[in-house]
């Protein structure tokens, strides 16, 4: 069953319409799924089959992740596919599976329903689960999301040192998308500490590694950014 690689496709695709600003990948990524899950149907049971369930849930969920935030419009599936997901790799006993699961959870009580109160449990245990096994990106996405929580409740001091950690991980995997929405975040951070010049420095940053990294929608946020600040 060629799942596994089905489902990474289907990963990149979902990165494509995010940071590359590229919608129309997700109908594709709705194809690699589908021909996944038709495989499932007449796959039987057993633990690679388990596994391959807990990822389709989990990819099928940043699915409609994307596509709200193309729209804004909350589709009641997504939260419960990313339960599903985090259900499944707990029986599996997948730690990092879990993690990246509960981020999502998080992620979509912050960014859907604008609810930082429910999202902060997910996301903390997802940081815990992510450093337990040593996923370090997962714990870039925690941190990331948790300081974004912590500016939105005028912690700044805190919400600077989750997104500068959150930055530190990036820039050891070589996502360079991924640090320059962080470097957004830490602009905003610094223009609400009256310190402009580091803020305009970060943006300049953000908009110079969007740019290598073909990040078009990251660098619309760059772009926002500046004219708000």
């Amino acid at each position: 069953m060629s799942g596994d690689v089905r489902l990474e496709r289907a990963r990149v695709l979902y990165e494509q319409a995010v940071f590359g600003g590229d919608s129309s990948a997700l109908a594709e990524a709705d194809r690699e799924l589908d021909a996944v899950e038709a495989d499932l149907a007449t796959a039987g049971t057993g633990r690679d089959i388990g596994a391959v369930e807990a990822g389709l849930a989990l990819a099928r969920g940043r699915v409609v992740h994307a596509r709200f935030l193309e729209h804004r419009v909350e589709d009641p599936r997504e939260l419960e596919l990313f339960e599903r997901a985090a259900d499944l790799y707990r029986r599996l006993g997948d730690v990092r599976g879990e993690g990246e699961a509960l981020f999502w959870v998080g992620c979509f009580h912050q960014v859907v329903r604008d609810d930082d109160d429910a999202a902060g449990p997910a996301f903390r245990r997802s940081h815990e689960l992510a450093a337990r096994a040593g996923d370090r990106l997962t714990m870039s996405y925690a941190l990331r999301h948790l300081g974004i929580a912590e500016h939105r409740a005028g912690r700044l001091e805190a919400a600077r040192d989750r997104l500068e950690e959150s930055v530190r991980l990036r820039r050891e995997l070589g996502f360079h998308p991924g640090v320059a929405a962080n470097l957004v975040g830490l602009a905003y951070i610094a223009a609400a500490e009256d310190r402009r010049d580091d803020a305009l420095r970060l943006l300049d940053e953000a908009a110079a590694l969007a740019e290598e990294s073909g990040a078009l929608g990251i660098a619309r946020h760059v772009e926002q950014a500046r004219t708000a600040l």
